[in-house]
């Protein structure tokens, strides 16, 4: 029996491989091991497991939801535990992209991160066509677990500088119903909790009310839809098969027919509901006389925390568990039903909204502003006694802005649990506790968008390691080797990657069974060129290294979105946006957009060598064996059959045999007759480690290293089989830029002001006791603004907060 779970989408099939060994012997064991044992066991495994594949989180607070093309997008990055729910300093490297309609990627960038944090901006090109788009973000560690688990977040993007035509012929609306037995089966004769989902073909929830018809056309339950297109019915199937037919009728009078998932003529059917307040009760039925007798075991838990295990028998084809809510921390719980083979059978997802958060509260100074006055905001976080990190944006609202994005604790605590996006996730985390209707329409969103099918199958065949590691320490640089003739990937072929500059840094990696190579890097920031050969052992014409794809190329299943529809209420905004947009590249624009790289360490990966020189400090001779052995004692050149070779002696005056390692701006040079034939003039300093190293796998008998003025190379002749690439290293930092209108001369500039993202700051710290004040000036453009603020705290309480003001004419 297969079954699936958002549970295993999020920690993938390695957990279940590690639950191989005691699932394997749980399934075939006598009847001597009690309940107790087995779900000691069960509970062992997953702690383990929880341990061994740590879950990671990616949040991303962007400066607006909706662009003009040619604006520059900003954002911040936060890395959460996935099971504490606090800050993950873990990985170092992020994947940020803008996907469009066809999910292709129009924008791609890496991100450092520090401390759990990280942040960015993307220049959207002036040509980008209006519509809706999907920025996503992970780390190289969540791609083992799935693109479903990845940050994604729609944005509008629209192309002002094309004039909008005619609206187009409105496409056929489509519409997409679902139905989802509560605990994943109909069975025959047994009553069951059915949840739905209505959506359109953007997506969106639709209001729709309709009924079920047996085989012979009569109705035998009504539904109605609660809220964004959800709701739940019940329902007692009085026979197997697939004849139940649901008939859906739309606001739009629009009918729909469909089938009901087919009915089983025995297995499980779980029900889970309130008790009281303090308790759940979950109860299993069966149908099949196999099933009768057998006992059960149900396993619960949160983020993979083991929360409940208990154990009853079928009494009459009947089981019940009590369940304390006490003992189920906030979140998305998984219930999980196991047979007496201790086969899981059914799941069910129960959410518990967060109850402690961060407190955030944000203050302009007055409610309106007149253009260029300045603003000033105060910020405090109530409930956490830990410092907290912020990031705080302010921008104009219009038509295109009104809905906003998606909020830090929501995202956390619900959006990044289960499959898909859900409408307005934050309504089911802050609604209150006593709202009955917003309890039904969190319990119909567990029903449907939280349920799947858990596939532990998958998971008892035993897990290969994972695919994809977390970048601890830097960037990983993958690619793969294989031959030149046939394609087929090769192993055991030594690798060198080199990015030439004066600082000089090389890596080295021997390639696996699959042919698979991976370089970790350090401070590789902006653009580089790649050169990876083969060792010199290996350096021959059999060997090809291809670099792969630093971004994931697997892509969660989504809804095609409609067409972006620009209606004439939205001429007003469009062009507003596109004043702005031009007189801030007309008259900002000269301000260049550079990113910044951080201070890197310049010394090179040998660090201080055994003899350096400057040539330049010397006469300068134009053939490179005269500067070899009238300036470099420390290196003896020696010519043989085959041309020039070096040999460095070392402290105790013994000469290596074999060539040291010769270095070109931190490129190996394995054919010593090339470098000797290299103009000494473009050569600004040599360096010589006169003892022996390690490069990762491989010794050297000492390194020669030759950098040049610009470190480039300066033309040197690169080997046949080396491969030249270009490469995107780690986006640098960019400062936003506001003016400011401190002084009267400054106010009075006639220098035009349109700017509608006024203030964007991604690095502001909360401690306790401080009430740290912001401060921006407004823009020429009058209108409403809002203030968006998101953080989270070092001891995982995340919070969000907004306010408004209004910027108003000059009288």
């Amino acid at each position: 029996m297969l079954l699936s779970s958002p549970f295993l989408l999020r920690f993938g099939p390695r957990l279940l491989g590690r639950l191989l060994p005691v699932a394997l012997g749980l399934l075939g064991a006598a009847p001597a091991f009690g309940q107790a044992d087995s779900l000691a066991q069960l509970s062992r495994r997953l702690r383990h497991y929880s341990q061994q594949r740590p879950a990671e989180k990616l949040f991303a607070h962007l400066d607006r939801p909706s662009y003009v093309s040619g604006e520059t997008m900003w954002f911040k990055l936060y890395t959460v535990d996935g099971q504490r729910q606090q800050p993950l300093a873990a990985s170092t490297v992020a994947y940020v992209e803008v996907l469009n309609a066809e999910q292709r990627p129009v924008l791609q960038a890496k991100l450092g991160l520090r401390h759990a944090t990280g942040q960015g901006s993307l220049v959207l090109p002036a040509s980008l066509p209006s519509g809706t788009y999907t920025v996503r973000a992970y780390t190289s560690w969540m791609r083992n677990f799935g693109p479903e688990l990845y940050f994604h977040c729609p944005v509008t993007i629209v192309n002002t500088r094309v004039p909008v035509g005619p609206p187009a012929d409105k496409p056929a609306a489509g519409y997409d119903p679902q139905f989802f037995p509560e605990g994943g089966y109909l069975v025959q004769g047994l009553a069951s909790k059915v949840g739905f989902k209505i959506t359109d073909a953007r997506g969106r929830g639709v209001a729709a009310e309709g009924s079920v018809l047996d085989a012979a056309g009569q109705p035998v339950a009504t539904f109605k839809t609660l809220k964004f297109g959800l709701g739940s019915f019940a329902f007692t199937p009085a026979a197997a098969g697939s004849g139940y037919k649901a008939v859906i009728r739309l606001a739009n009078q629009q009918t729909i027919t469909c089938p009901l998932p087919a009915v089983r003529e025995q297995g499980y059917v779980l029900r889970l509901e309130d008790a009281d307040a303090g308790q759940l009760r979950v109860t299993v039925r069966t149908q099949g006389a196999a099933l009768a007798g057998e006992n059960l075991y149900l396993l619960a838990h949160t983020r993979q925390q083991v929360a409940v295990a208990a154990a009853s028998a079928l009494v009459q084809g009947q089981a019940v568990f009590g369940v304390e809510k006490s003992k189920l921390t906030a979140g998305i719980t998984h219930f999980t039903l196991f047979n007496s083979r201790r086969e899981p059978v059914c799941e069910r997802l129960y959410f518990r909204p967060p109850s402690a958060g961060l407190g955030l509260t944000v203050r302009p100074d007055n409610s309106q502003y007149a253009a260029r006055q300045k603003v000033t905001l105060q910020l405090a976080a109530g409930a956490s006694a830990a410092p907290a990190n912020l990031s705080v944006a302010v921008y104009q609202l219009d038509s295109l802005t009104a809905l906003g994005g998606p909020d830090i604790s929501s995202y956390l605590w619900l959006s990044s649990e289960v499959k898909g996006p859900i409408e307005n996730p934050a309504y089911y985390c802050t609604a209150p506790e006593a709202d009955a209707q917003a309890a039904a329409a969190t319990d119909n969103l567990m029903l449907t968008q939280g349920w799947s099918r858990f596939r532990w199958a998958e998971v008892l065949s035993g897990p290969p390691a994972p695919a994809y590691l977390p970048e601890l320490n830097g960037h990983l640089v993958r690619g793969r080797v294989v031959h030149r003739l046939t394609g087929a990937p090769t192993a055991g072929v030594g690798i060198y990657l080199a990015a030439p500059s004066r600082a000089i840094q090389l890596y080295n990696s021997v390639s696996k069974a699959d042919g698979s190579v991976q370089f970790e890097t350090a401070d590789w920031y902006g653009p580089r060129q790649l050169v990876l050969q083969p060792n010199a052992t290996t350096a021959d014409s059999l060997y090809r290294v291809d670099l792969l794809n630093p971004f994931s190329e697997q892509y969660a299943p989504a809804a095609r979105p409609a067409g972006l529809v620009l209606t004439e209420a939205l001429a007003g905004s469009l062009r507003r946006r596109h004043v702005q947009a031009q007189v801030q590249q007309q008259f900002f624009g000269s301000r260049p957009a550079r990113y910044l790289a951080p201070p890197t360490d310049s010394l090179a990966f040998y660090g201080r060598p055994d003899e350096r020189y400057l040539l330049d400090a010397y006469t300068r001779f134009k053939v490179m064996e005269e500067v070899m052995r009238e300036y470099v004692p420390g290196v003896l050149v020696r010519i043989r059959k085959d041309g020039f070779h070096f040999l460095v002696p070392d402290d105790n005056a013994r000469e290596y045999q074999e060539n040291p390692l010769v270095l070109l701006d931190g490129m190996p040079v394995f054919d010593t007759n090339k470098i000797m034939a290299f103009d000494p003039l473009k050569v600004q300093k040599l360096e010589v480690v006169t003892k022996r190293y390690f490069v990762g796998p491989f010794v050297h008998p000492g390194i020669v290293s030759y950098t040049t003025y610009k470190g480039d190379l300066a033309g040197f002749p690169l080997d046949a089989h080396a491969l030249l690439q270009e490469y995107e290293g780690l986006q640098g930092q960019r400062d936003f830029y506001a003016p400011r209108y401190d002084t009267p001369a400054q106010q009075q500039s006639r220098l035009p002001d349109f700017r509608n993202l006024l203030y964007w700051n991604p690095e502001v710290v909360t401690t306790p006791g401080a009430l740290p004040e912001l401060s921006f000036y407004t823009s020429d453009q009058v209108g409403r603004y809002r203030v968006v603020v998101q953080g989270l705290s070092q001891n995982g309480l995340s919070g969000s907060t907004t306010a408004t003001f209004e910027v108003k004419p000059a009288l």
